[in-house]
């Protein structure tokens, strides 16, 4: 069962992590941190420096990519869920820096969660 849990999260986390950073990333969306309409004003309003938006973004979409890759090939899996478990955190802490209300890092927060027991399930 923990195998197909895993499985299910992987898919969810990759596929998620794309939709946000290749589809969505110019949406505005309730989640944006500050009064962010899109993924780099969401960067600006945090006070990240413009190279952080590439870096963290690339890092998301390789991971993504790399959680799904992993339904074929399990060693990228705790990798990848590891860097975005890190950068999930790295987005609540941002959240909280700014004053945002909780309902804005709820996704966040669970791909945070999602990740941490992919790591889990992985390691098992």
């Amino acid at each position: 069962m923990q195998d197909w849990i895993g499985l299910a999260l992987q898919v969810v986390v990759g596929l998620g992590l794309l939709n946000v950073w290749l589809l969505r990333r110019q949406s505005a969306t309730a989640y944006r941190g500050g009064d962010a309409k899109n993924l780099k004003e969401e960067f600006a309003a945090y006070g990240l420096p413009a190279p952080m938006f590439y870096i963290v973004g690339g890092l998301k979409i390789a991971c993504g990519v790399l959680l799904l890759v992993g339904l074929w090939y399990a060693p990228v899996v705790m990798p990848a869920a590891a860097v975005v478990a890190l950068l999930m955190l790295g987005a609540v802490a941002m959240h909280l820096k700014v004053g945002d209300p909780v309902s804005k890092f709820v996704p966040a927060s669970l791909m945070l969660a999602m990740s941490a027991a992919i790591c889990v399930i992985a390691r098992a």
